[in-house]
């Protein structure tokens, strides 16, 4: 081990690999959820999934804490302006397991689309329901991708392949991403009357939590199929459930949720027209090998050579 530095922390399941990084690194390792509270006083680096929640209070007890990095995209559960204040860097890995999110986005329109989770539910029941699940089909329609990051920009370059009208809504990315990514930059205002399905993929913060509303549900095209495997917090899922039922929403497909795991009774578990996966977005051997990899180099690179590699907050030195 590096004698500048302390042990690195991983905090929820990672391919081996990422330890073994690490470890080659020079760098001692210690794994385990369960070791959060013990490792604190002395870690140096900190690798984590969704699964661990780092508060200001948990860096509070960590005086050593140099650096953290998110293996994935998102960083909501980590208190990143008090990581900064504490003078902790905190980075991601925001291309890792873009691919796979962007698949499994897909995934939920050809569902929602062609009604796979009703079909098979009704199969294993014994049903052959032909004639109630006619759907629609994806070439030719209009797609608005709200949020034009990694993840989005996939999403509207596989849309455009199979033939779909993608535009991108994102205030923050010029004209020129999208033209790159198969798709024609729009505001909300002129995406959401025209869109056939939406795609959900905008950061969660204080702008983009509970922005699917009944405003916004409202200005939609009648009939809109919407997907997210973004955060569950982007829509109000009161909103989303008055929309379906009035059909102003055709059906939805939810990877993503407010609380996760929701309830077992949670009305979205069992709607007729809404699919549901467990945050399987970036759960392929891919993605969760390409995680564990990426945070490991970055994490050892910023330890041992001070490279800074895809920061998401600036320390106060």
């Amino acid at each position: 081990m590096s004698a500048a530095n302390g042990p690195i922390l991983i905090s929820d399941p990672l391919p081996p690999a990422t330890e073994e990084i690490l470890r080659n690194a020079g760098l001692e390792v210690i794994v385990g959820a369960d070791k959060v509270e013990e490792s604190l006083p002395s870690i140096s680096g900190w690798i984590l999934r969704s699964g661990t929640q780092i508060t200001s209070e948990l860096l509070d007890q960590a005086p050593n804490l140099k650096c953290i990095c998110r293996a994935g995209a998102g960083v909501d559960n980590i208190d990143c302006d008090a990581a900064a204040e504490k003078g902790v860097l905190v980075m991601n890995t925001p291309a890792a397991n873009s691919n796979a999110a962007a698949e499994h986005a897909l995934a939920l329109m050809f569902a929602v689309a062609r009604n796979v989770g009703q079909g098979h539910l009704g199969m294993s029941q014994g049903g052959w329901d032909r004639k109630k699940l006619v759907g629609v089909e994806l070439e030719g329609k209009t797609l608005a991708v709200i949020g034009m990051g990694k993840i989005g920009q996939r999403v509207c370059r596989k849309a455009s392949g199979l033939g779909m009208k993608v535009v991108g809504c994102d205030p923050f990315v010029d004209a020129s991403v999208c033209e790159e990514n198969g798709a024609t930059l729009s505001t909300l205002e002129d995406a959401l009357p025209n869109a056939d399905f939406i795609s959900l993929h905008p950061p969660l913060n204080d702008h983009t939590r509970g922005m699917v509303n009944d405003d916004f549900l409202g200005q939609c095209k009648a009939g809109v199929r919407l997907v997210n495997v973004s955060r569950g917090p982007v829509i109000d899922s009161e909103a989303l459930l008055r929309a379906v039922d009035s059909g102003q929403v055709a059906a939805a497909g939810l990877d993503v949720f407010v609380e996760e795991p929701p309830a077992e009774n949670d009305p979205l578990r069992n709607h007729a027209s809404i699919i549901c996966t467990p945050h399987l977005g970036a759960s392929t051997v891919e993605a969760q090998d390409n995680v564990g990899l990426q945070s490991a180099q970055q994490v050892a690179a910023f330890l041992l050579e001070g490279q800074v590699q895809h920061p998401v907050n600036q320390p106060v030195s």
